[in-house]
């Protein structure tokens, strides 16, 4: 009798822990969208800059996870009180894009709030900007909230951390066809802190163990490691860069090409610290290209203006 009993538990566990399981997706699926979802702007917090002027800094969370919405600086995506362009994003990545950029704002700028409006299919969101002491950010606020560190927590190696310099070779402003890819070299310099992590390569055993461990923090956690990323900012149509270059946005998904993602690996660093892209433009029309070299804890952002024609 005590055998029968103790495998009937047993079967009733497996049953038990097999309903769940196929729980999961639902689940899962019950939060996660492709399309169709709104784009939730966000301040992440300010800075003061040498010559006395503040910066406000802004990212955002697309909540669809393949969706990237154009939406142009107007009736929805302005800032207000003043100049509508602040120089924001009219193309949104996926998901959560944290320190995206900054506006600048005066040294007698007050008590007074700058707003940031946008409506994604059909849901506007408002994120609102203030130099309130909570909302002061540093270096160790920076990597904190990226998941370089733990939360609350730093290092002598972090607190000695320099972003990434970033230099873009050649013109601000080009020109190109369409169909027609053109080159990009972007130099990036930076003081290898923090260490990477992870080398840039890996075992199968060590990928399938790594795929196996449970989550080790409640936070968002990214892998140390220099990368380079360009991306479109703004512009009409669809931009192809060539190699595919690592996300700047969390795509936490286990083999997805981001420093969020549980085995993703630091790109092989280039001897001389250049870079070589192309990009590939769909539409005629003014785009805005974005580079961000990022080592983990601290970023550094590059821009180039294309002028595409047919």
């Amino acid at each position: 009798m005590i055998d029968i009993t103790s495998a009937s538990i047993s079967r009733f566990k497996i049953l038990l822990i097999a309903s769940f399981l196929l729980a999961l997706p639902q689940f899962s699926l019950a939060d996660s969208f492709r399309f169709g979802e709104h784009v939730e702007p966000a301040y992440e917090g300010w800075r003061p800059n040498a010559d006395g002027t503040f910066s406000f800094m802004f990212g955002y969370m697309n909540e669809n996870w393949e969706e990237q919405p154009d939406v142009l600086v107007g009736d929805s995506n302005f800032f207000s009180p003043g100049d509508a362009d602040r120089g924001q994003p009219t193309h949104f990545l996926p998901r959560r894009n944290r320190f995206t950029f900054e506006v600048v704002v005066p040294s007698d700028w007050g008590d007074r709030e700058l707003i940031w409006t946008l409506n994604v299919n059909g849901v506007e969101r408002k994120a609102y900007a203030t130099l309130k002491d909570d909302y002061l950010v540093d270096n160790m606020v920076i990597a904190s909230e990226t998941g370089s560190l733990g939360a609350g927590t730093s290092s002598p190696e972090s607190r000695a951390n320099i972003a990434p310099v970033v230099t873009v070779q050649g013109d601000e402003i080009r020109t190109a066809r369409v169909g027609e890819p053109i080159a990009i070299t972007t130099n990036v310099a930076d003081d290898g802190l923090p260490e990477p992590r992870r080398e840039s390569t890996i075992s199968a055993s060590s990928l399938m163990s790594r795929m196996m461990r449970p989550p080790s923090r409640i936070t968002v956690g990214k892998v140390n490691g220099l990368f380079l990323s360009w991306n479109k900012y703004r512009g009409p149509g669809e931009v192809t860069f060539d190699p595919p270059l690592p996300k700047p946005w969390e795509d936490t998904r286990t083999s997805a090409n981001s420093p969020w993602g549980a085995l993703w690996l630091p790109p092989e660093i280039p001897e001389d610290g250049n870079y070589e892209v192309t990009a590939t433009f769909s539409e005629p029309g003014t785009y805005i290209l974005w580079s961000r070299a990022d080592d983990g804890g601290l970023y550094n952002d590059g821009y180039i203006t294309v002028n595409v024609s047919e």
